[in-house]
């Protein structure tokens, strides 16, 4: 791996879009992780609000999800002394590289992109959307990033960002690091509640499908006893025979830190239901911490805009010197 020689570590970046509230599946695939990671990477984090209006939005709720969302992701444990917090908006690199590299995509390439041909009937089929895979590309290569987390409906929008990069640097000369994939095969997809085949979605229609980082105990106590469950009796990790109980486990697993193994022999004797149960108080336990710092920050506005302007300067001076780069490359007079 080709690291950044400016970086004391290797680059870490990724993002979440300010819609909704946050779930477990966000939180076990994306979020702890990034948590984890802090002390061994240089670790950017972007709230990215650009790419969340290929959708329409409201503007006034738009703006209150956003600062939302930098409370939640800092009472999950982003520490800005570690890892840079910042709004995707308020780098304008972002969209000066993305232009950039819309100049040598090809058409075809963006039209045969999954989430374009899954989105565009509902929302329309806008330019934004069709260049959506630019943009999430410019965020990465902006800020020479060595590994990206990516669950499985991602790898296709990484593959397109290495792609674009390598293309790049073979037509102007060396500017941009190739990234590589970050990858949890257990917990980068946490399934519906409601549906264990359906990926577990902030935007369901049915509340019972996810349980969000936000909800009550007595909101977490009525969807885990209302989740789907298999046929017989036995809890058992079987992705394909028992795919409910096997998306449960999943989630004990994940927020428990015990494996599969040990998990099958404690509810050896135990019913569905008292899986569920003891499955819900734990989830509680867990939440309730992060609920409660959540909370506290949210009443400091002042805190979360001095941490967003300190993120912004360090974020702004290193993606500004990749798009100076990539300009005097392209013949650009700077």
């Amino acid at each position: 791996m080709y690291y950044n020689s400016e970086m004391p570590k290797p680059v870490f970046l990724s993002g979440i879009q300010p819609t909704g509230v946050p779930h477990i599946g966000n939180y076990l695939g994306a979020i702890k992780k990034w948590v984890e990671i802090q002390d061994n990477y240089e670790t950017f984090i972007m709230v990215a609000d650009l790419h969340a209006i290929t959708i329409p939005r409201e503007p006034k709720e738009f703006k209150e999800k956003t600062l939302e969302i930098v409370a939640l992701l800092l009472a999950c444990g982003i520490d800005p002394k570690k890892s840079t917090l910042f709004i995707q908006s308020q780098i304008p690199a972002h969209t000066e590289l993305a232009w950039i590299l819309n100049t040598i995509t090809p058409l075809g390439e963006l039209e045969r992109m999954t989430q374009f041909k899954e989105k565009k009937d509902r929302a329309g089929a806008l330019a934004g959307l069709l260049n959506y895979p630019v943009l999430q590309a410019a965020d990465i290569l902006l800020y020479k990033t060595n590994v990206v987390p990516v669950g499985e409906d991602q790898f296709q929008h990484l593959e397109f960002a290495r792609a674009i990069a390598k293309k790049f640097n073979s037509k102007f000369g060396e500017t941009f690091i190739i990234p590589e994939a970050l990858s949890d095969k257990i917990t980068s997809r946490i399934m519906g509640l409601d549906n264990p085949n359906k990926k577990m979605s902030k935007s369901a229609k049915n509340p019972n499908n996810y349980i969000a980082l936000l909800d009550s105990p007595e909101i977490i106590r009525k969807k885990i006893k209302s989740a789907v469950t298999d046929s017989g009796k036995e809890i058992k990790y079987d992705r394909e025979n028992k795919p409910a109980i096997a998306n449960m486990l999943d989630i004990y697993a994940a927020f428990s830190e015990k494996t599969f193994g040990q998990l099958e022999i404690e509810f050896r004797e135990k019913s569905y239901a008292e899986f569920k149960e003891e499955l819900t108080e734990l989830l509680i336990a867990k939440l309730t911490p992060i609920q409660k710092k959540y909370k506290e920050l949210s009443k400091n506005k002042n805190l979360l805009e001095k941490i967003l302007e300190n993120s912004k300067t360090k974020a702004s001076k290193i993606a500004n010197k990749t798009l100076l780069e990539a300009k005097e490359k392209v013949g650009f007079i700077i």
